[in-house]
């Protein structure tokens, strides 16, 4: 393991550029699956769950060349098998999205139960009822999900929940499907929509991403193709939040702001000034002064769950006490115990957490138990007096591509060490 050591109290300043959505390439790596033909995918990170997600398709047979430039060629012609191993499911639960293409395109899938971040419960039973719904007979046995369909069939479906999973794995599973697929109470997420319009350049025949109801015509086959993926929201409202928690004045890069008005809104109402000087450009300013806002994390176009640990590191400096709501995972406040190590004054109650802002935050070692509050965690160091030791880069990694990098690009005082080399309090390894 690795662990990031900052030196906090510098004021971040200057552009960072934000890279392709890890939500969206995964799902389509997946896809790739679906069609015989070369699939290319441009601006693809280089994350521990893209690493991953190469692997489990190169031990299915699909030959993959992954370029210095983020080009990612993926040749599904020959499929040597229809299993994804146990070892790498456990990893990434972006490992279920092979269900619906390996069903469509063979008709056979063997798949163990998917790993991730330990956020709370995040059933399939979603994906597996819809599929079955399509027409797959599946099992359970000792850890793995076996599938079977000669050719899936059209259905109308309406999810419980607006799953972004389930909603990406079934419109997967539907483009080869005989007949029309529609879904109702769909997920709206932009990824989604990205996926829509990479299956359909593939030659699939989607509508509606976007909205709560997708509709899939199910087409006998599909080709290959070539496809710019979108910037990573969830990066951009990190490094948002980065400016201003530093009270500093960094310029985005390569989004799409649209996909973030949520945070921007609520960013606002702590007093950070955002502007957007140039298309797909956003100019964050951190106030002398932070004040404390609610939020409640949502579906989409509501506010994002993976952005919650982030604005809670935030609301810890603002003046006032803040509510924090989380709908979406029961078990997404475990930083708040790593916060409260900083200094932070955090009353976790249910699903809730009243935040009251401090003055300062202090450095100390802390732990990335996920994804997300790994982000907070470094975030919190950032704006935090004295030598804050992050430890377990790994979660980190799986999301976000050299963060320590750019953000050592804009002035802050971080680098990555051998979890080994233990830093003392003054900062010395």
């Amino acid at each position: 393991m690795e662990q990031f050591v900052i030196r906090g109290g510098r004021r971040l300043c200057g552009k960072v550029a934000i890279s392709g959505a890890k939500n969206a390439v995964l799902p389509m790596m997946a896809a790739a699956v679906l069609s015989p033909e070369r699939c290319t995918l441009k601006g693809v990170p280089r994350l521990r769950d893209v690493a991953v997600m190469r692997e489990i398709l190169e031990r299915l047979g699909v030959q993959v060349a992954y370029r210095a430039d983020g080009t990612l060629e993926m040749w599904a012609r020959d499929l040597a098998t229809c299993e994804v191993r146990d070892e790498l499911s456990r990893q990434m639960r972006s490992s279920i999205f092979l269900m619906g293409p390996l069903l469509a395109r063979v008709g056979k899938v063997k798949v163990a139960y998917p790993g991730g971040c330990a956020i709370g419960p995040r059933p399939i039973d979603l994906h597996l009822r819809g599929l079955e719904a399509l027409g797959a007979r599946l099992r359970e046995r000792h850890g793995y999900i076996y599938g079977e369909a000669v050719r899936l069939r059209g259905q109308e479906i309406h999810l419980d929940f607006p799953s972004v999973g389930a909603t990406e794995n079934l419109m997967m599973a539907a483009v080869l499907a005989r007949g029309v697929t529609v879904i109702r109470n769909a997920a709206k997420e932009p990824e989604i929509v990205d996926l829509q319009n990479f299956l359909n350049a593939m030659g699939a025949r989607i509508t509606g991403a976007g909205t709560d109801v997708v509709r899939i015509e199910g087409v006998r086959d599909l080709g290959g193709c070539q496809h710019q993926v979108i910037p990573d929201r969830i990066e951009a409202g990190t490094m948002m939040v980065a400016a201003a928690i530093t009270g500093g004045e960094v310029l985005i890069a390569g989004v799409i702001p649209e996909h973030l008005e949520s945070v921007t809104a609520k960013l606002r109402e702590a007093g950070v000034a955002i502007s957007f000087p140039e298309p797909g450009q956003m100019l964050v300013r951190g106030p002398d002064r932070l004040m404390a806002t609610d939020f409640k994390t949502l579906p989409y176009p509501g506010f994002p769950t993976d952005m919650q640990p982030q604005v809670m590191a935030l609301m810890c400096l603002a003046e006032g006490t803040s509510v924090i709501t989380e709908t979406v995972f029961e078990n997404r406040f475990k930083h708040a115990d790593e916060l409260r190590r900083m200094g932070a004054q955090i009353k976790v109650e249910g699903r809730a957490a009243v935040v009251k802002g401090v003055p300062t935050l202090f450095g100390a070692r802390v732990e990335a138990t996920d994804l997300r509050s790994g982000a907070a965690l470094v975030l919190a160091g950032l704006a935090s007096e004295g030598v804050t030791v992050v430890e377990d880069t790994s979660h980190i990694d799986r999301g976000y591509e050299q963060l320590e990098v750019k953000l050592a690009g804009l002035g802050a005082e971080i680098e990555r060490r051998p979890a080994l080399q233990l830093a003392d309090p003054d900062g010395v390894g």
